[in-house]
């Protein structure tokens, strides 16, 4: 498999979600997310996951976006507030109201613990991605040619030091969300540890 092999949708919408991300996010977030699409389709093909790249990747694209400060909320955990501005987005799109309200599911749900493959193909797929790219969690299932590839084209910045001050000021101010229990958890020290820093 090579970058070339990954399915990369270009669609009004994911240009959209892609000019979102880069209007909101530092360049440190902004390659995560992108990263975090890509290690996911490259795990699909890898396991012969079928999946809705259009949904995929709009919800990659917007899946930190209540980190943001024009978009963090003081009430609801960061994923929530992500999920309520996809479901705008995606509103703005076009996209009928299931599938507003499954762009939100998918966003939300990248903080589970683990998503049913069989459920939720997406929601799988973004929880494990964005876990791979921020603790390191089983990136040893990412082709090694994808990932110098990945690596190379959206480099991880300074993502380490920024997602951590992100999610323990989250998990901080918000005790209760998933967050919280992330940073009790010892999430900073596993971002530390992670592979892909290497």
């Amino acid at each position: 498999m090579t970058f070339d092999d990954l399915v990369i949708p270009d669609t009004p919408a994911c240009r959209g979600a892609l000019e979102v991300a880069t209007r909101y996010h530092t360049p440190s977030l902004l390659n995560h997310s992108i990263r975090a699409y890509l290690w996911a389709a490259a795990y699909a093909r890898d396991h012969g996951i079928a999946f809705d790249a259009e949904l995929l990747y709009v919800a990659a694209m917007l899946h930190d976006i209540g980190m943001a400060a024009e978009f963090d909320s003081h009430t609801v955990p960061f994923e929530e507030a992500g999920g309520h501005v996809a479901w705008i987005f995606c509103a703005g799109a076009g996209w009928s109201p299931e599938r507003r309200v499954r762009a939100g599911e998918v966003i939300i749900r990248h903080m589970w613990d683990e998503v049913p493959v069989e459920e939720d193909p997406e929601g799988h797929l973004l929880e494990l991605s964005t876990g791979m790219d921020i603790s390191g969690r089983r990136t040893d299932e990412i082709p090694e040619a994808i990932r110098r590839e990945v690596l190379e084209r959206y480099p991880r910045l300074e993502i380490a030091k920024e997602f951590s001050a992100c999610i323990s000021e989250q998990g901080t101010r918000k005790p209760s969300s998933i967050a919280g229990q992330f940073v009790r958890n010892g999430i900073v020290d596993r971002i530390a540890r992670n592979p892909l820093d290497a």
